[in-house]
């Protein structure tokens, strides 16, 4: 497993598929805003789609604070397609099929329910500059994100 990278370095870029098979560099994605990356364990699995509803349903928050939110999961974009129409998710949806984005940023799980190489619950909040300003990588599977402290972060840059 690669080290999660430490706060006030830069940001891996990377290119991943979105929900339409299109493929979006981290660079194209920050467009003068804040970004806050959200890895999920797998589409559909409860605790991964209860934390991204709360993330959903707290949109104009995230608005408000200037940051575009990015999920990425270990599914296909298909099943990300899928899961996306399904939960009404309002941001951006990447695949990380090949798991080398989750490998750079430090995020893969050796065991998720007994399955090998699936992304940790984990945020990080790069600035506008490509920076991370906050991160936090769960390794309990009955945890969600700490979003006061998420949000808290986002204010301050």
């Amino acid at each position: 497993m690669s080290l999660i990278p430490e706060l006030n370095s830069p940001a891996a870029d990377f290119a991943l598929q979105n929900t339409k098979g299109e493929e979006i560099s981290l660079d194209e994605l920050k467009s003068g805003k804040k970004i806050v990356l959200v890895f999920f364990p797998l589409a559909f699995s409860p605790a991964s789609t209860e934390g991204l509803r709360v993330i959903r349903d707290n949109m104009k928050l995230y608005n408000a604070l200037d940051a575009k939110v990015i999920g990425i999961s270990v599914d296909s974009f298909f099943t990300l397609r899928a899961f996306k129409k399904s939960e009404n998710i309002n941001f951006t949806l990447l695949s990380d099929f090949n798991r080398e984005v989750s490998r750079d940023y430090g995020v893969l799980s050796d065991d998720f329910s007994g399955m090998k190489d699936v992304a940790r619950r984990a945020v990080f909040v790069i600035d506008r500059e490509g920076i991370i300003r906050y991160k936090e990588v769960i390794k309990d599977l009955g945890i969600t994100y700490d979003f006061r402290s998420l949000q808290q972060a986002l204010s301050s840059i």
